[in-house]
């Protein structure tokens, strides 16, 4: 149908859907082999959103929240993943590029959840409305629609929506473009512009659905959409069995099965009842669990109040098949967007599942951090939740699992690990008018972009305001954007023994305040995450030799054991930092060993995030912020360690030093230049040289203090033979 009949409408979009629609159009082939979010996504969606209100229309994405219904293997997808990237990465040190990159698209990570966050900033920088459900978006879009008040006038989704009692359905927008010419510079790119006349969108009736499949019920629909299987639910084993359906099967199949043995799903289970995968999955109960989840799933009404969509008839044990009840001002925050479900999931649910990285995590030292470094971490971010909602949550035992050892379980019982240190976080309770006495290191922090990380760590340098600190508390909830974020921020460098009770420095929080202030107030917000997250690895003793294994193809072309190592460690330093590039898919050089050390930091950066947003979520829960407000996102936007980063930086360091080792005269200023000129050609669309610059002012501001607290890193004698090395090569 023609796109102008949708004119002054409001479309409910399916987040998750709408982003696995933009995978298959993927202008970044390359996302899996780097790590961190795309460079060029943004670009396609401010397009898409663009054209949407040029046609006249209004977009509501709405995001999943927890996770629900039946678990399958949480580790799937994520091994298969790792192993076509290993396949990948084989093909393109074969240089067997063309297969290489059809590999590495068809490894499908990162998944649309893990880009959830990444659209979220799209959507809210570009003022587009977006929500995020209690549990699945499919049910908040239907009740969106259903609801008198009518939010959203249609909606764009997966075909599961039927499942929840949508009629009708907008599968696909085609927008038309009419090319205006050659690009300005002489390009081959041509320039377009939006045709509204010529753009069309796809629709699926559920009447004619019916219909077209017999004038069947719609009870025998859901059955057969059921049966036939979607993301709620695992296809029927016996249309997988080849010998049964030997040109495959379709939603027909499943009607005729139906039709045939009941019309119901008890009774085609009990024709088959001595199938195996049916016994192993147990299926008939799963359906049942399934089909309750959907009937009576969980919504957050107009009135902000969380209920079922069929109140009145819900089971009292619903939970079971959906998941634990939280508080309704913790789902509101969520709704908001302004955490995300991660630590919320393992609470309700008691489970952690942690999935193999895009390298598949083989080695020990990556396996240590996940199964034992990283531990505590998450004991602090579940006893901050735990503690601030009801009692039955403090007495929960929560079981991780891991990709690599999926019969063992680490348990974790939070009874033995409460209290947490809700209290003495509470310390932190500065009002922005003692903040703004602090406007020079502050000044950098004003709003989602910049870095307020930074001058929080900067303002705690000086003993005359941390005495302030200590005052007694002031009554009143904290109000403005900058007041919450700079105390979660002091409470997060609490958590993570930056400062003491006392609210002074330790001695990390020292090593740390030095770091900056050596790397300059002029610092972007990426190189102070990569300086904070370069310390963290130092802590944990990542930045070492022996981290990534040398059985990860990518090693450096150096032929001397110790020039290998310099060059490995300066490259892993790099890619903590942000490359800097165009909104275009990368096609400059691949490393694995550097994308193995990239998982690392991404678990780290993560589990980090995981702190700041459970000590900002006990900072609200406690009441110590105004929770009349609406800036839930700019606080999100604001915290650190909200974006991922690639490896992209690091590739190209060890690359320009690979090149280096090739020269006659690799350390002569000349050859430097020179690989230095040819390294920019490795980055079509990118800025090699101040990406390089970015890396060594990292670099330099870390070591210097590496030498300076060298009783707390023992890393001196090794970063000094390192940067003496690097010296040469700069």
């Amino acid at each position: 149908m023609p796109l102008t009949s949708l004119k002054n409408s409001v479309i409910g979009i399916d987040a998750a859907y709408y982003l696995e629609r933009i995978f298959t159009i993927s202008r970044e082939p390359l996302l899996s082999a780097l790590g961190g979010w795309p460079l060029a996504y943004g670009v396609v969606v401010r397009k898409d959103l663009d054209d949407l209100q040029s046609a006249g229309l209004k977009a509501h994405f709405v995001f999943n929240g927890l996770d629900y219904g039946v678990e399958d293997d949480p580790f799937k997808s994520t091994s298969t993943s790792s192993g076509l990237i290993a396949k990948a990465f084989k093909l393109y040190e074969a240089e067997n590029t063309t297969e290489a990159v059809k590999e590495f698209k068809a490894a499908g990570v990162p998944t649309s959840a893990a880009l959830s966050e990444f659209l979220k900033k799209v959507l809210y920088d570009s003022k587009v409305e977006f929500t995020v459900a209690p549990y699945s978006a499919l049910a908040q879009l239907a009740y969106y629609e259903k609801d008198p008040s009518q939010f959203i006038d249609a909606i764009f989704g997966p075909s599961e929506l039927f499942l929840f009692g949508v009629d009708k359905l907008i599968t696909k927008f085609t927008l038309a473009y009419d090319v205006l010419g050659p690009s300005e510079n002489g390009a081959s790119m041509k320039v377009s512009s939006f045709a509204l006349d010529n753009s069309t969108f796809s629709w699926i009736d559920r009447r004619e659905c019916l219909e077209q499949l017999g004038n069947i019920s719609a009870e025998v629909f859901i059955d057969a959409c059921m049966l036939a299987g979607s993301n709620l639910m695992e296809t029927f084993p016996p249309f997988r069995n080849s010998q049964l359906f030997k040109s495959g099967y379709s939603i027909r199949d499943a009607v005729k099965l139906l039709m045939t043995h009941g019309p119901s799903v008890s009774g085609v289970c009990a024709q088959y009842q001595d199938d195996k995968k049916i016994k192993q999955l147990d299926y008939l109960d799963r359906y049942k669990r399934v089909m309750t989840g959907i009937k009576h799933h969980v919504i957050i009404t107009k009135n902000g109040n969380v209920e079922t969509l069929d109140t009145v008839h819900a089971p009292f044990d619903v939970h079971d098949c959906i998941g634990q009840r939280l508080p309704e001002e913790l789902m509101y925050y969520l709704f908001r967007g302004m955490i995300k479900p991660r630590v919320l999931n393992w609470l309700t649910s008691g489970k952690i599942n942690v999935t193999a990285p895009y390298t598949g995590g083989e080695t020990q030292e990556y396996q240590k951090l996940v199964k034992e470094q990283l531990l505590p971490w998450r004991g602090q971010a579940l006893c901050l939740l735990a503690d601030s909602i009801n009692r039955y949550y403090g007495k929960k035992e929560v079981t991780t699992r891991f990709w690599f050892d999926a019969s063992t379980e680490q348990k974790l019982d939070l009874k033995d690990l409460l209290p947490s240190q809700k209290n003495v976080l509470r310390t932190w309770h500065v009002s922005d008018q003692l903040i703004g006495e602090r406007k020079d290191e502050l000044e950098q922090s004003e709003g989602p972009g910049s870095s307020y990380l930074f001058g929080a760590i900067r303002s705690i340098a000086s003993q005359s305001f941390v005495t302030k600190t200590l005052s007694p508390r002031d009554p009143k909830p904290l109000r403005t954007t900058r007041e919450v974020v700079t105390n979660v921020i002091w409470r997060f460098l609490h958590l993570r023994q930056y400062v003491d009770g006392d609210h002074n420095l330790t001695a990390w929080g020292t090593f740390l305040v030095q770091t900056l202030e050596k790397l300059g107030s002029s610092s972007s917000r990426e190189q102070t995450e990569a300086a904070f997250l370069a310390i963290e690895l130092l802590r944990l003793g990542i930045l070492n030799p022996s981290t990534v294994s040398p059985s990860y193809s990518g090693a450096s072309s150096y032929t001397i054991d110790v020039d290998r190592r310099n060059s490995m460690i300066v490259s892993w330093v790099a890619s903590l930092g942000k490359i800097r590039h165009h909104a275009i898919g990368y096609s400059g050089p691949l490393n694995r060993q550097l994308l193995a050390f990239q998982s690392i930091v991404s678990e780290v950066r993560i589990s980090l995030r995981d702190l700041v947003e459970m000590s900002l979520v006990s900072l609200f829960l406690e009441g110590d912020a105004d929770r009349d407000r609406k800036d839930w996102m700019d606080i999100s936007l604001s915290l650190p360690f909200y974006e991922d980063t690639s490896c992209a930086v690091g590739i190209l360091f060890k690359s320009y030093l690979d090149e280096l080792s090739k020269m006659d005269e690799p350390t002569s200023e000349a050859t430097r230049a020179e690989v230095k000129d040819k390294a920019q050609s490795w980055l079509k669309h990118g800025d090699f040289r101040g990406s390089f610059d970015d890396s060594l002012r990292l670099w330099d501001a870390v070591y210097e203090n590496v030498k300076s607290f060298d009783e707390l890193t023992g890393a001196k004698p090794l970063w000094d033979e390192v940067d003496q090395w690097l010296a040469l090569r700069r």
